[in-house]
């Protein structure tokens, strides 16, 4: 849900013309393409990532290896250096968004869109198609301006 960038996060996914990460279907839990607008803040990491690992496939290269990715647990470790051990973890801040989401009053469907989450009613599912893409613009861009006055 990015403003944050994913450890497997690749330059060919990311569309800097619309703003866009276009994650493939293949990549994705449920097997359906996602589309994540990505706020300023997001567009300058990958301008910071760029001099770094333009040349490579993923934006956040091991760096034992840089023809593979990130290791998964690099942001978790991270996060125990820097005293949160035991009460976060990367995964978890999808949780902080979702409820500093919700608690602003963002349309609950689209935060559930935004995090790629299915809508477990089946026939709503099957007629709803919609990916509130421009709903969704807005909120990343919130979502970046909040995570970054928290720093």
């Amino acid at each position: 849900m990015c403003a944050l960038l994913a450890s497997d996060t690749r330059w060919a996914e990311i569309d800097f013309d619309e703003k866009l990460w276009i994650i493939p279907a293949d990549r994705m839990k449920a097997k359906h393409k996602h589309i994540v607008p990505l706020s300023p803040q997001a567009l300058e990491i990958l301008e910071v990532m760029k001099p770094i690992s333009a040349q490579r496939e993923h934006v956040f290269p091991s760096r034992n290896d840089p023809k593979q990715t990130m290791n998964s647990q690099t942001a978790n470790a991270a996060l125990k250096r820097i005293g949160y051990s035991g009460k976060l973890v990367a995964h978890g801040l999808r949780s902080i968004a979702s409820t500093a989401m919700n608690e602003q009053g963002f349309n609950s469907d689209v935060i559930e869109s935004a995090l790629a989450h299915s809508d477990r009613n089946v026939v709503r599912r099957a007629y709803n198609r919609t990916t509130y893409i421009e709903q969704r613009k807005l909120i990343m861009d919130w979502w970046g301006q909040y995570a970054q006055n928290k720093e």
